[in-house]
């Protein structure tokens, strides 16, 4: 029994529970009665839930809407429909708006829906006052109650009969805003609105335009009165008086300015009225202006004023503009027409003009420190007026110029440009300078007091004078300096080295070294090293000739080695020549002792045993044999002793220029002995002993065992 109840009960749960089954078929949000609505106008919003049960049982649901995001309105119902009413729709109501319905544990939401109330409310404008003065401001605030920031707020100011002037503000947090219109001179009645924007998708929905506001303004004084006096058509020296007067309603901060070309001539605060009086002159002539301020208030008043010439400007004349030293110049002042008038000569300083005399003429002897500018005053009826200046050049003569090289001796090495300076002493500048080269113009250059020029085309063979003139304005005319003459330095090229004798020199005899150029300018610097000691010349000599000879006497073993030479001269380039070996050999006396002391010995020894030899024979083949071997000994030993001496023949010693073109040649002829034998190398030897002698200015710093 109880088992059937058992399962009855089990039964029944089960129908039961598929009674609570229900699933979501669609949650949809909808606006009524369209999702544009005009602004003022009541809307719905209406979330629906579409469901399928499988019994019909009670449901709760749980509705929530958004807008743009944000909770706006929730409820529970066991209805499927939810509604939020909005009775007055407003700009802020615009937005995307979706809802999301919650029943048994499970959760739907809708699309979501764009709802756009058009239109903005009417603004609202205040205005602080209705009556302000000129130059006070208005200070006016907008408000847009009902709409929901960020917005836009315009202001408009119109003018009778004028167009209006805008100014905006953009107000991120707040629906109102204020704004301040300065009163200028002449508004009388202005009206004031305003109207608000909202940004909406991609544009800007506008609202209405407030309520107009009308704001009257009264004058804190009346435009100012501008008058002259005697009247404004007046003569230079006369007196002329300005009065400028307004009608004020306080005094307080009153400020009365009268100016001229905006150069301010007169003012004065806290009161109704200004006067300014000067004596007229031409320059006073033109357009002034009154202008009265009171705070942000101005109004202003123009006059023209015309002033007639009492007289005209002086005119300064000059005898002369531009003259000598010593000579005399007068200065005459005059007035076109006019001839009652105080004149005075003046002399123009940047320290202050130099008073010279009160007449309307003036003779001077002049002289360099005159030169300057003078000009003359007229004064009439306290009226002063000045010439132009005129310019007055005093000159004194050039002296006569002397023309010098730059860098200091009058020479040039060949190839170099050379630099001449032309100066004068004395003389007012500018001055003219012209160079010659012979009689030929090279340059022409105005200066103060030198001239410089540079000539690069520098030959051998040209033309080596070389004079300036000088020249200004002065009578005296054109003077020349004396003539510079130029010495063209030829650098040294292909220096040689030679000896007699020429390779092996015999031991205590002499030798003697020539050292020759190819080309080179007087006087030639000639220094002779051994290169085991190439900082010491063994040799140096000053020669005004082309080669230079050097008699070594005594050479030793010690003398062995190389030998080279280097010519230099003013031009301070150094030429080395190619170098020479000299090899000391033993001399013939040295020798013949060696051979007396070695080789006769040898040959007694060899007599001996030739005897020995004979003697053996001569027991066996008898007298003949003996003779024939002792003559063949004899002959033998007698070609061994014979020894041809050869003095040896002069060979000219090599030489080369480093980076000469004749390099090779000068070594290859270095090779080959000289063909005309002693002869020829003992007639430069005497020819280089001559020159010696002749050449008295010759230097000799010589190694201790130079000759």
């Amino acid at each position: 029994m109880y088992l059937a109840l058992l399962v009855i009960f089990l039964q029944c749960s089960e129908l039961y529970t598929q009674e609570k089954v229900f699933t979501f078929n669609t949650v949809e949000i909808q606006v009524q009665p369209s999702v544009k609505v005009k602004n003022g106008d009541p809307m719905s919003v209406v979330c629906h839930a579409d469901i399928s049960k499988s019994t019909n049982f009670q449901l709760e649901h749980n509705f929530t809407i958004f807008k743009d995001g944000k909770l706006v309105f929730t409820t529970v119902s066991d209805k499927e429909d939810a509604r939020y009413e909005v009775s007055v729709a407003r700009s802020s109501d615009t937005g995307d708006y979706k809802c999301t319905v919650e029943a048994g544990g499970k959760t739907r939401t809708s699309d979501s829906l764009h709802v756009w109330v058009q239109g903005m409310t009417k603004p609202i404008l205040t205005a602080e006052k209705k009556e302000v003065l000129e130059g006070e401001v208005v200070k006016l605030r907008c408000d847009l109650p009902e709409e929901a920031p960020p917005l836009y707020f315009f202001f408009q100011k119109t003018k009778m009969n004028s167009t209006p002037q805008q100014k905006y503000v953009f107000e991120a947090h707040r629906n109102f805003s204020v704004m301040e219109f300065a009163v200028e001179e002449g508004d009388n009645i202005l009206q004031f609105d305003c109207f608000g924007k909202r940004y909406v998708q991609l544009g800007f929905e506008t609202s209405e335009h407030s309520n107009k506001t009308l704001v009257t303004v009264r004058e804190p004084f009346i435009k100012p009165t501008l008058s002259v006096k005697p009247s404004s058509n007046i003569t230079e020296g006369d007196r002329i008086q300005f009065e400028c007067s307004t009608v004020v309603a306080r005094m307080r901060d009153i400020e009365i300015i009268l100016q001229k070309n905006k150069t301010i001539l007169n003012s004065v605060r806290e009161e109704k009225v200004l006067k300014y009086s000067t004596v007229a002159t031409l320059e006073d002539a033109g357009e002034y202006l009154c202008k009265v301020e009171q705070g942000r208030a101005s109004k202003t008043t123009k006059l023209n004023v015309h002033v007639s010439e009492l007289f005209p400007k002086p005119i300064l004349v000059a005898s002369m503009n531009k003259l000598d030293e010593n000579k005399e110049l007068t200065l005459s002042c005059s007035i076109s027409g006019f001839r009652k008038a105080n004149f005075s000569i003046l002399r123009k300083n940047s320290n202050g003009d130099i008073w010279l005399r009160n007449s309307r003429n003036l003779t001077m002897r002049v002289n360099v420190n005159d030169t300057g500018s003078y000009i003359c005053k007229a004064e009439v009826k306290g009226i002063v007026k000045e010439s132009k200046p005129v310019r007055i050049n005093v000159y004194a003569p050039v002296s006569k110029p002397t023309l010098s090289v730059v860098s200091g001796l009058p020479q040039v090495v060949l190839g170099k440009p050379l630099r001449l300076i032309c100066r004068s002493a004395t003389g007012t500048p500018p001055i003219t300078f012209t160079f010659y080269k012979g009689n030929e113009i090279k340059k022409t250059v105005i200066n103060d007091t030198y001239a410089t020029f540079l000539d690069e085309n520098i030959r051998q063979n040209g033309k080596r004078g070389y004079k300036c003139d000088a020249r200004n304005n002065h009578s005296s005319g054109v003077k020349t300096s004396n003539i510079l003459n130029i010495t063209v330095i030829v650098p040294i090229r292909n220096a040689s080295l030679g000896s007699i004798p020429y390779g092996e020199v015999e031991d205590g005899s002499e030798t003697a070294f020539l050292c020759s150029v190819n080309e080179g300018s007087w006087p030639i610097l000639f220094r002779i090293f051994k290169k085991t000691d190439d900082k010491v010349p063994l040799f140096e000599k000053y020669e005004y000739a082309d080669r230079v000879m050097w008699r070594k006497e005594g050479m030793s073993r010690q003398d062995t080695g190389t030998y080279y030479c280097i010519a230099s001269n003013q031009a301070n380039v150094s030429v080395k020549s190619h170098p020479i070996t000299i090899n000391v050999i033993l001399a013939s006396w040295q020798k013949g002792i060696i051979a007396a002391f070695v080789l006769i010995p040898i040959a007694g020894a060899v007599i001996a045993t030739s005897w020995w030899f004979l003697w053996k024979k001569k027991k066996v083949k008898g007298p003949s044999m003996e003779m024939s071997g002792s003559a063949l000994a004899a002959n033998s030993t007698s070609e061994k002793l014979t020894r041809q001496h050869n003095d040896g023949d002069y060979y000219s010693g090599s030489g080369y220029i480093e980076d000469s073109e004749n390099h090779m040649k000068s070594t290859d002829e270095s090779k080959a002995p000289v063909q005309k034998g002693t002869e020829t190398v003992y007639s430069e030897i005497r020819k280089a002993n001559n020159d010696s002698v002749e050449n008295r200015h010759s230097i000799i710093r010589g190694h201790p065992d130079a000759t």
